[in-house]
């Protein structure tokens, strides 16, 4: 599905959500990537990148828009490496723990890095302090899926059938911590229902889980979803976008039906060991930026419902910092407990 059509408002309104200093820096000239002090000596061997999710799952597909350009920027193989587990934590903990060379970087979204620390007792990394940052990626609306077999089409009616039945529905996740953890917790909280958390590794996941019958709702990334949606295994009742999101015209916002305020954006962010040498960590982001803000990346970006971003270093911290500060909040209203 290419050529959707993008709101630019909304594009800039979730990108001031996301990132208050947003640097594109898109139209960096070539010369200037490749004369960056310091980085003249690598990479002298291929580069691995780490996705903490399974293939096929919506932070894998957009990984592997960037790799092998990147590679063909960089004169060296770019290796992706799917290290799922624990909702993204034990390939974003390897990536934390490697070595600080240049030669190992992470592909990962926004539990791992801003709401692992609060949700997880045992996490054996600091994401702030062990990883960092070089931008972030693109961003997603989440929709509110359900298996059709539930005959509800609305948030209303689902909310009904969820207060008529208490615990009896279940609802997936891709781990403790994740956009879509957290966005059914919320609705939990201000709908006053109850549901069970089941976590799966991925997206596709909780797809096979829901069309088997395991699982009855979720959110997730619409680039998975929505192909299940057209096929009619899923129903999609509502997005988490403030508004209605150009990429998703006709879906009615989860703030529409009674909620409002209701908002929980998935991100997609790119990093590396702390300690990384800078001039590697500014040629990282310089050649990823110039790739994000390339056409054809922007294009494939859309057709699976992500919008471009590209952010300066200090840019991705400081929404690293800023998405902390509002998720431990919601946990703590929600009641989320840590595992």
């Amino acid at each position: 599905m290419m050529g959707l059509p993008v709101n630019q408002d909304e594009v800039s309104l979730q990108r001031r959500r996301i990132c208050a200093a947003l640097a594109v820096g898109a139209a960096a000239p070539a010369t200037a990537l490749a004369a960056t002090p310091g980085a003249s000596g690598w990479p002298v061997r291929p580069l691995k990148m780490v996705v903490p999710f399974p293939a096929g799952s919506s932070p894998d597909l957009i990984a592997r828009m960037l790799t092998e350009r990147l590679g063909q920027a960089l004169a060296q193989p770019v290796v992706i490496e799917n290290r799922p587990g624990a909702g993204g934590n034990i390939g974003t903990g390897m990536v934390a723990r490697a070595a600080p060379d240049g030669y190992t970087l992470l592909f990962t979204i926004n539990g791992p890095l801003v709401t692992a620390p609060t949700l997880w007792r045992s996490l054996n990394y600091d994401p702030m302090r062990q990883l960092a940052p070089v931008t972030l990626v693109a961003t997603s609306p989440n929709v509110l899926v359900v298996d059709p077999r539930l005959n509800v089409r609305t948030v209303a009616e689902f909310v009904a059938l969820a207060r008529a039945r208490p615990g009896a529905l279940n609802y997936g996740s891709v781990g403790n911590g994740s956009a879509a953890h957290l966005a059914m917790e919320l609705l939990k909280a201000r709908a006053g229902i109850e549901l069970a958390h089941i976590p799966y590794s991925g997206f596709p996941q909780i797809t096979t889980a829901m069309i088997g019958g395991q699982v009855q709702a979720a959110f997730m990334v619409p680039a998975i979803a929505m192909p299940q949606v057209q096929a009619g295994r899923l129903r999609v009742l509502a997005t988490t976008t403030p508004g209605r999101t150009a990429l998703l015209p006709d879906v009615p916002t989860v703030a529409e039906a009674g909620y409002p305020g209701f908002e929980a954006i998935s991100w997609q962010a790119v990093l590396v060991p702390a300690g990384t040498p800078a001039p590697i960590v500014e040629r990282l982001y310089r050649e990823l930026v110039s790739i994000i803000g390339s056409p054809a990346v922007r294009e494939a970006m859309r057709s699976q419902y992500f919008i471009p971003a590209g952010t300066a270093p200090d840019s991705l911290r400081r929404t690293m910092v800023a998405e902390k500060a509002r998720w431990d909040k919601v946990i703590r209203d929600a009641g989320v407990q840590p595992e």
